[in-house]
């Protein structure tokens, strides 16, 4: 034991020395456009809460009345003793949002990832993915046992030569596999030609869309929305735009969820989420139907943001969606110039290796529909001067 932990230290001791360590602060307040951080009131741009609804009294409500109807947990999986009528309720209003047969509900996303590959594909079968895709996509193929190809983030031309090539080494299903944003760089995946490849080469595509449902397309249902295409099988979160907490799903036709309720091991070896996450996820899913109004502050206040960096000389990725990573390629930096808007009231993280390649570390800002615009003017003259004071801009 003590050969092995020396090997652990000394490994925890070279992630300082890059410059690589990560921290966590201690929030004392509900997630919000402002939140509480070491006694100090903070502009936070750097969660995922893009529609404001992380504390949003309705879903509190909801959730409070959920517990005293409903209980506190489910003490079990769902085939056992776990499911509940507010957990049907819920994967039917997500089917019906997202324009799908039926759904099934995870502790998380990770886990709809990890659950979805490994019972639909098999030996004969391949699975072709995004370089850049997230994580849980990555760990949920290695899971199931088909023949598996990447091509290169977005290049369709690489996506075509994989596909030819599943189809030459005799692959019987293809599933190509994407995020519908890539969530580092505020990237939309090309999906109407990934779907006009698949729909050539007789491939399946599956779409990752936690970035983008509730606020993308029409009423936010998503990327596939926005670009007006259909995707086979889509997972998300309820743990971002859809109020925040935790809990992932997998939408698609009814014989691949009937499927995944049968044999996906996350959910039949997790417990059943809490009434009171479903009875939240119930209720954001009302208001982000009726929140044309959200998504509209949401995007006005993408567009001020990116000019303002812009007009302050930061270096910063292109795109529509609200996240807006600010390039600052070197960890140390990013790390100080974070270190400096906190001291500045400005509540961001740096993001380098492994999150992000090295050599592509950044602060990644992302907008919230809550967010003021006397918030979003303070924190870009707490911007201007970190990015003075550390170097990165002059």
């Amino acid at each position: 034991m003590s050969a092995f932990l020396d090997d652990i230290q000394t490994r925890l001791t070279e992630i300082r020395a890059e410059g690589l360590w990560k921290t966590e602060r201690e929030i004392t307040s509900p997630q919000g456009r402002r939140v509480k951080v070491a006694g100090r009131e903070v502009i936070n741009l750097c969660a995922n809460n893009y529609l404001g609804l992380a504390d949003h009294p309705a879903l509190i409500r909801a959730s409070n009345q959920a517990m005293a109807d409903h209980g506190f947990g489910m003490a079990s999986v769902r085939f056992i003793c776990g499911t509940q009528d507010l957990h049907r309720a819920l994967e039917e209003r997500l089917a019906a949002y997202l324009g799908h047969d039926d759904s099934i509900l995870f502790a998380a996303c990770f886990d709809a990832n990890g659950a979805l590959f490994e019972p639909l594909l098999g030996e004969g079968d391949a699975v072709i993915s995004d370089a850049l895709n997230h994580a849980s996509i990555i760990d949920g193929i290695r899971l199931c046992k088909a023949r598996r190809y990447r091509f290169a983030n977005s290049d369709m031309d690489d996506l075509e030569a994989q596909l030819k090539l599943a189809r030459a080494d005799g692959a019987r299903h293809v599933m190509i596999a994407t995020d519908g944003v890539f969530s580092m760089d505020g990237f939309l995946a090309k999906l109407p030609e990934i779907r006009a490849l698949a729909d050539r080469y007789d491939a399946l595509l599956m779409v990752d869309d936690c970035h983008a449902t509730g606020f993308m397309g029409p009423k936010g249902a998503g990327t596939p929305a926005h670009f007006g295409i259909r995707v086979d099988v889509i997972t998300g979160t309820l743990g971002k735009a859809l109020g925040g907490a935790i809990g992932g799903y997998i939408a698609g036709p009814q014989a691949v969820i009937d499927l995944l309720r049968q044999r996906a091991r996350p959910y039949l070896f997790s417990n059943a989420l809490p009434p009171a996450v479903v009875a939240a996820g119930l209720e954001a899913l009302r208001l982000v139907e009726q929140g044309d109004d959200l998504r509209a502050a949401l995007f006005e206040n993408a567009i001020h943001w990116r000019a303002g960096l812009t007009e302050a000389g930061f270096d910063l990725l292109p795109g529509e969606h609200p996240i807006i990573p600010v390039m600052l390629y070197d960890a140390p930096k990013a790390q100080a110039m974070a270190a400096r808007l906190f001291e500045l009231g400005v509540y961001v993280s740096g993001f380098f290796f492994p999150v992000v390649p090295k050599g592509r570390a950044r602060i990644r800002t992302q907008m919230n529909a809550a967010l003021t615009r006397d918030d979003l003017d303070t924190a870009l003259a707490a911007f201007a001067r970190a990015g003075r004071d550390t170097g990165v801009i002059g």
